[in-house]
């Protein structure tokens, strides 16, 4: 695998315009990343066979395994963008972790639509997310902290749902709404923790790395919000 030279800079040690650049960059990309799983989405909506594969694999083992192919793609195209040199193979990480995205929210989003008969929902929840975004952003642009001590915290908080999820499914447990409000303040975290990385720690040619990096904890945050809303 490429990996970048290191004689790269964090971007806190470079000047304001370049640290500016980067981080217009980084969220040009993730309002890419965000605009490229709603067409997707779209898209497979409109396919029967992939709604009713996806479907199928919401319950039982089947779910628990795509949970961690999910997971094992994403860790990869996030190593993949972070580490490559060649901006195609960091754009082809892009595009494997939005297609990931929207596979794997493809059945709920689904049955949200099918339930209440519109996108209203869906909408709803995404500009909940939005809104939560919004503000946890600007805690950390305002009071310009860096959240990396929240690293190990969120790896504890996702293994021990992870461990939850497994556990539901082996002993027939449901996990409920609390769950649901506990890892959309897990999420509220790695957007912490993604956000403070971005003004920090990635060097100046990692924008797309750290756009999936904030991609992804939004996405959590909307999966769960939107779960959230569909028990109401």
């Amino acid at each position: 695998m490429e990996t970048h030279n290191s004689t790269y800079r964090p971007v806190a040690a470079e000047s304001a315009v370049v640290r500016a650049t980067f981080i217009r960059k980084t969220y040009m990309h993730l309002a890419l990343a965000v605009a490229l799983f709603a067409g997707i989405e779209y898209v497979l909506l409109q396919i029967p066979i992939v709604v009713e594969t996806m479907l199928a694999t919401i319950s039982g083992f089947s779910w628990i395994l795509v949970i961690f192919a999910f997971m094992f793609v994403t860790n990869f195209a996030e190593s993949l963008a972070a580490r490559a040199t060649s901006k195609a193979t960091q754009y082809a990480a892009f595009g494997l972790f939005v297609l990931a995205e929207a596979l794997i929210f493809l059945p709920i989003i689904f049955i949200g639509i099918a339930t209440t008969g519109s996108v209203e929902l869906i909408a709803q929840a995404g500009t909940l997310t939005l809104f939560l975004f919004t503000g946890i952003t600007a805690v950390v642009f305002i009071t310009g902290e860096d959240f990396s001590m929240l690293r190990s915290i969120l790896s504890i908080g996702g293994m021990l749902a992870i461990g939850l999820i497994v556990g539901g499914w082996a002993f027939g447990f449901t996990l409920g709404l609390w769950f649901s409000i506990l890892m959309v303040g897990l999420a509220a975290g790695a957007i912490l923790y993604q956000t403070s990385q971005i003004m920090y720690h990635y060097h100046t040619e990692q924008y797309v790395a750290a756009s999936l990096g904030l991609f992804g904890a939004i996405m959590l945050m909307f999966w769960y919000i939107l779960r959230i809303m569909s028990s109401d």
